[in-house]
């Protein structure tokens, strides 16, 4: 099974990257399924409805999240009723939405799919770790085949988890610092692993917010309303071959394509 796994989409220029290459990658790779970051499309912050029916129609077919979710609440109880939306599930009981599910992809290979959040310089959540072993457990009555979406800012405490949940699930992909990179490999027990997949937005900015606005907060250390940046589109992922038996990685490139 080839699975292309997308970096957080920021704003309206992510979504231009993924209009121009989706399909022309989803060809030339022979990808089964598409899953994205999706928390910063609406606008740089959050996810709406008519942001998410976009990226679908686009030819995402399972939106992962993260802390930025909660960024526009007008209806985020009925968002997160989508089934083929994920927010982190270490997030208190009682939250809307969901953490992990069981998908299909168009051939009929099942693919779980867990999103968690980081904690450390982040929100106090329950512990990312063992609310991944209780998912990992669940998860594999149905399929071997599981891909983690782990959105935390701390490089030690993604990298951690790569090496906790090693020979358990298919891949532990790093996302929210918005930079891909270079450390891509397959960890013990054929687990899939790099520590942040990158930014599908422009690249002529500060993770996706204008640059100028993004150094003046620096030097003057006052609140400042952030704007995304729009030139320079680019789109950051990864491509993974996963063993449909075993769920074990075959293998993990790195994409990053200019528009």
């Amino acid at each position: 099974m080839r699975i292309l796994f997308i970096g957080d989409i920021v704003g309206r220029p992510g979504r231009q990257a993924l209009r121009q290459h989706l399909d022309s990658l989803v060809d030339t790779h022979l990808v089964d399924m598409v899953v994205a970051n999706g928390e910063n499309a609406a606008g740089g912050f959050g996810l709406t409805h008519e942001i998410s029916r976009e990226l679908f129609d686009l030819g995402v077919q399972v939106i992962t999240t993260g802390n930025h979710i909660w960024d526009k609440k007008e209806s985020l109880d009925s968002l997160l009723a989508e089934e083929r939306i994920l927010r982190p599930a270490n997030y208190p009981e009682g939250v809307a939405g969901r953490g992990a599910k069981v998908y299909s992809s168009p051939g009929g290979v099942r693919l779980g799919v867990i999103n968690l959040e980081g904690r450390v310089f982040m929100a106090n959540l329950d512990c990312p770790f063992r609310v991944a072993d209780r998912l990992v457990e669940e998860l594999r009555r149905h399929t071997p085949l599981i891909l983690v979406d782990f959105h935390a800012e701390a490089t030690s405490e993604k990298i951690a988890l790569g090496h906790y949940l090693a020979g358990r699930v298919s891949a532990v992909f790093g996302t929210h610092t918005h930079v891909q990179t270079a450390d891509e490999r397959i960890l013990a027990g054929g687990t899939a692993f790099i520590t942040d997949v990158g930014m599908t937005g422009s690249q002529d900015s500060v993770i996706g917010i204008r640059k100028e606005i993004a150094i003046e907060k620096f030097l003057k250390q006052v609140p400042m309303r952030f704007e995304i940046a729009k030139k320079d589109p680019v789109l950051s992922a990864v491509l993974l071959d996963i063993d449909e038996d075993s769920g074990r990685a075959h293998s993990i490139e790195r994409v990053f394509l200019r528009c």
